[in-house]
């Protein structure tokens, strides 16, 4: 062995020992992948234990054009860290279970559905509350970015199919703190 290989070698040890120590591993055992709740907890196959344990939740309901009030179960993506990850692996999702994403101030935003493996209903929510943009039936696992047609300051993300369902569409509005309602 040339020393030059020789010190390739003992540079990549030090660099796998340097980011197991970073990310807490133990010797002999694999790093954990923070965003990827199987290695995070042993609940995987409980979609609400898992996102329990990353995200607060609250309820809210949505007001349709049609006079109905539907309610949801939420969690709530009100960090850089939580709306990164939103439901990055989960495989299944209630009927009436969804995640809201608060963002800091009011402008255009994308979405996308890596590492989403279940698709989704998307409603993007001005600052008043109204629906002001409706995606349905989001591909799972998509890079595309699906975009806010105007600013606004929320995404929720429903079950794909309980947008047409509940007759949740553009003006429909969202009761809930984060838009000065109770």
């Amino acid at each position: 062995m040339t020393h030059a290989a020789f010190s390739s070698i003992r540079t990549g040890l030090l660099l796998t020992a340097m980011l197991c120590w970073a990310f807490g591993a133990r010797a002999g055992e694999p790093a954990q992948d923070e965003s990827h709740p199987s290695t995070r907890s042993q609940d995987a196959g409980n979609p609400a234990r898992t996102l329990d344990q990353f995200f607060p939740r609250s309820r809210l309901q949505i007001a349709t054009p049609d006079a109905r009030l539907h309610g949801f179960e939420v969690w709530v993506a009100d960090n850089d860290a939580r709306r990164a990850r939103g439901f990055m692996h989960i495989e299944q999702l209630d009927a009436d279970a969804g995640m809201l994403f608060l963002f800091p101030r009011q402008g255009r935003i994308a979405m996308w559905m890596k590492n989403t493996y279940v698709s989704l209903d998307m409603l993007f929510v001005r600052a008043d509350g109204t629906v002001d943009r409706v995606v349905e039936h989001t591909e799972p696992l998509s890079l595309e970015t699906i975009e806010s047609a105007n600013p606004v300051a929320a995404v929720i993300e429903l079950k794909a199919g309980t947008a047409a369902r509940l007759g949740i569409r553009e003006g429909a509005r969202v009761v809930h703190p984060a838009f000065g309602s109770r």
